[in-house]
């Protein structure tokens, strides 16, 4: 009888090599062509993008990620501890990140600063979008705290620094510092002024107390916080050291989420915490929404990336997978496939980067364009971002549903962007906002979008169509249809002046052109070829 071992085959057919290092910047004709267009620093990218595509890195992602933070709330004599233990992964990701200037690009790299932060961004989300959180907020919190010239004097050098510095210590001791923010209580959610943590003056400064849904971040080194004062909402900065210990900052729980599990979100309560305030008593709403304004920016940026990443995945499936006699990329349908959603992501890289570009521009016309702008690139990238997803998780079959693969976490990310900093519907709102209530707003993205008038008859016909059933006043129950449409606009316009013409040409005509129901590659998209190539070499 013959042995077990001669039923074995060793041999693995039709199986992808695995990736190995990749260069995510060399790769990438796209991101390329939009970082120099748009003024960012191709120089400051080229190292974090190759550090971030090789294979060592890519397994930290995951281990970061399949091993979530687990918190501390005493130690083992119960005395509080209120601390998150992180896999070390996480810390190298971070340090990474800070380290290649995720945090200080937009503030200390001069002109172009914001795209090349939005860049770091794109690139990061590819690998893993859970310790992006505290470096965004961190970059964000830069603009907010100079409300308060005296704390941005001792803060601001620290968030700009390079250095990831994990010390339990007031920021005056330590390399480098992160920044939180906590914004939401249980019954208001996106309505802040519904919050009922207070702030009661000490001196010079304040006490805080009450319950916050969420944290994000909950060891970042401080957090700009909202409480009302007598004067209204105010907004402070908490840090989360004390010279004496850390500050009355009590962690109830993290939270169990759908995704972005390497990040610590929690549920935290203020006991009294020692807190110092950032603008006048009672604005703190419009203090916070600086910070706001530019963690949306990432939150546009960060949808693009992950559309990056699973296509990536999909296209390096394809080119070394047969069936039925060829390989998958030969197979007319799904070149047709993919090509669609090669559309969308370029896309939302497009539109990302040229709003970035707007957030470093200093005249009152681009900080308009900005702020609508940054609104209909979120709403629309984040819309698209699962549906992308889904569908190159899809081509990888079985294999794609199996966690060996990064499209499971790739896709449970994909929604999470499109709920932080403004769920659809108050994007959407904030879109009307900005256009009823801001004519510079309205005329630079006007501007916008007649500078791609007589490009391709589908866009001009859509462009008609918009003017016509919105050229007033657009209803509040069609603030979703006005987002999705002039965003779709925008991206067209952007797209038509800058990508080669078959991309443009063959975005306007199938999601211009055609109705608001679709699946990837049903549309005719003429030959696929032109469109594939913007994804660069599938290794």
């Amino acid at each position: 009888m013959s042995s077990p071992e001669a039923f074995v085959d060793d041999a693995v057919l039709n199986q992808p090599p695995a990736r190995g290092d990749v260069d995510l910047w060399g790769g990438d004709p796209v991101l390329a062509e939009a970082v120099a267009r748009e003024g960012g620093h191709g120089a400051l990218l080229t190292g974090y993008a190759r550090a971030l595509g090789t294979a060592t890195t890519r397994a930290a992602a995951r281990d970061a990620n399949r091993h979530p933070p687990e918190l501390e709330a005493l130690d083992r004599y119960g005395r509080r501890r209120d601390a998150v233990r992180f896999h070390p992964a996480y810390h190298d990701l971070l340090a990474l990140g800070l380290g290649a200037g995720y945090a200080a690009a937009s503030w200390d790299s001069g002109p172009g600063g914001h795209v090349t932060h939005a860049a770091m961004v794109y690139l990061a989300s590819q690998i893993e979008c859970g310790h992006c959180c505290p470096m965004t907020m961190t970059s964000a919190a830069v603009p907010a705290i100079a409300a308060a010239p005296g704390l941005a004097a001792v803060w601001r050098p620290k968030l700009l620094s390079r250095r990831y510095d994990t010390a339990e210590a007031p920021v005056e001791a330590k390399a480098g510092a992160t920044l939180g923010m906590t914004m939401t209580e249980r019954q208001g959610g996106s309505d802040v002024r519904a919050n009922t943590t207070r702030a009661e003056r000490d001196g010079d400064d304040w006490r805080i107390w009450g319950h916050k849904w969420f944290c994000s971040a909950p060891m970042s080194d401080g957090f700009l916080t909202l409480a009302q004062t007598p004067q209204g909402l105010g907004c402070f900065l908490v840090p989360r050291w004390l010279p004496d210990g850390a500050n009355a900052i009590r962690l109830l729980r993290l939270k169990d989420k759908l995704g972005n599990r390497s990040n610590a979100s929690a549920e935290i309560e203020y006991h009294g915490a020692f807190a110092h305030a950032v603008g006048p008593e009672g604005d703190g709403l419009r203090t916070i929404l600086t910070m706001v304004h530019h963690t949306r920016l990432d939150a546009a940026m960060g949808p693009a990336g992950l559309m990056r990443g699973a296509l990536a995945e999909a296209h390096h499936w394809v080119a070394h997978r047969g069936a039925f006699g060829r390989r998958l990329i030969d197979q007319p349908l799904m070149q047709a496939v993919l090509a669609d959603l090669t559309l969308e992501w370029e896309g939302a890289l497009t539109l990302g980067l040229r709003v970035a570009r707007a957030f470093g521009e200093d005249t009152a016309e681009a900080r308009a364009f900005a702020r609508i702008a940054v609104a209909l690139a979120k709403y629309l990238s984040n819309r698209r971002c699962p549906w992308v997803i889904h569908e190159a998780l899809e081509v990888l079959g079985g294999s794609g549903y199996i966690e060996d693969s990064p499209l499971p976490m790739l896709f449970r990310e994909s929604p999470l962007n499109g709920i932080w900093e403004g769920t659809g519907n108050v994007i959407a709102l904030d879109v009307l906002r900005s256009r009823a209530r801001d004519p510079l707003a309205r005329e630079a993205l006007a501007a916008e979008l007649a500078a791609a008038r007589g490009a391709d008859r589908h866009y001009d016909a859509a462009l008609a169509a918009q003017h016509d059933r919105w050229g007033a006043d657009v209803p509040e129950a069609e603030a979703r249809a006005f987002a999705e449409v002039t965003a779709t606009l925008l991206t067209a316009s952007l797209l038509l002046r800058h990508a080669p013409g078959p991309v443009g040409a063959a975005y306007a005509a199938t999601r211009l052109a055609g109705g608001p129901v679709r699946t990837a590659g049903a549309a005719p998209l003429g030959d696929p070829a032109p469109i594939l190539s913007r994804l660069g070499p599938a290794v």
